[in-house]
């Protein structure tokens, strides 16, 4: 995957030591280390109010790095930021083909815990976005781990991320892409009606919902991989093939196969290897985002 030389988003509050946030435009700056057992990087859905959303210029310079940044830290900081920049640059045109303005999330890169509006986390959360202050959180060590003990292709025993061109990156664009999925469910009042609609609904059902919600963000990130490489040309062979490998190993019933040596349907919240494979592939092969609705969908 070719990511190097592109736009760096601004709109990244990097909280990985040195005393705190720093700030970049007005946005606090931040990271989190993550651990294999909570993988739970796709699509963590707080029961939590909608907040205000923040619009952002997008002509901003790159973010500024933190005190005493390492060479891979500022590795981690500049492909995260390329990644969004990427995903603000996809996402702007199809909201104004609807006659409406996307204002992009902010990314916090953090270490060990943060507090979000959607309450503190820890290592135990994996990444995930926040609807109630529009925030995606995110440490880049986890992407170290997706390689070590999720076994996504790539090269073992690296810190934070690795070199460009390097095997694994395309699946570590793809967590990002996802999480920037929910924001846009957000924007466009979807996660608030699978909320209401949870609230009354039996478990299993709340978890049908959950899936489907799960999925979408999938195809949305299938999207956003078709729409940049139709502008960038940056995607290299095998890297559609380490997003696949990813969402199979994010898949609950491959996760719950290798924890309990079963898997429980009905507790699936985000849904079987081979729908997070098919609907991620759905969105890159149409990038059509009438291709996403997996709420209508009879089938997913």
């Amino acid at each position: 995957m070719q990511w190097k030389g592109r736009r760096q988003s601004s709109n990244i509050e990097d909280r990985r030591g040195g005393g705190g946030a720093r700030k970049v435009g007005g946005i606090g700056i931040g990271g989190l280390i993550l651990a294999f057992v909570a993988w739970k990087f796709l699509g963590i859905s707080p029961e939590t109010t909608i907040g205000v959303t923040q619009q952002i210029s997008q002509n901003r310079p790159a973010a500024s790095a933190p005190a005493n940044e390492t060479t891979s830290q500022q590795e981690a900081r500049e492909f995260v930021a390329t990644i969004l920049a990427d995903t603000e640059d996809v996402w702007t045109p199809i909201f104004a083909a609807a006659g409406q303005n996307y204002a992009p999330p902010t990314l916090v890169m953090f270490s060990g815990a943060v507090q979000s509006a959607c309450g503190s986390a820890t290592s135990a959360s994996g990444p995930f976005y926040c609807p109630a202050d529009q925030k995606v959180y995110l440490d880049t060590q986890f992407f170290a781990d997706m390689k070590t003990q999720m076994g996504i292709t790539g090269e073992k025993n690296q810190t934070e991320l690795s070199a460009h061109n390097q095997a694994g990156d395309f699946a570590q664009a793809y967590v990002i892409a996802h999480e920037v999925g929910h924001h846009v469910q957000t924007l466009l009042g979807i996660s608030s009606q699978v909320r209401q609609a949870q609230a009354s609904a039996s478990t299993a059902i709340a978890n049908q919902l959950s899936v489907r919600q799960e999925l979408q963000a999938d195809c949305f990130a299938g999207l956003w991989a078709r729409h940049t490489h139709e502008r960038t040309q940056f995607l290299q062979k095998g890297d559609i093939e380490e997003a696949l490998d990813a969402a199979e190993k994010i898949g609950d019933d491959y996760l719950q196969r290798k924890a309990r040596g079963h898997a429980v349907p009905d507790s699936f919240t985000h849904g079987t290897s081979a729908q997070r494979q098919r609907w991620f592939y759905r969105g890159f092969e149409t990038g059509d985002v009438n291709q996403c609705d997996t709420f209508s969908a009879q089938s997913i």
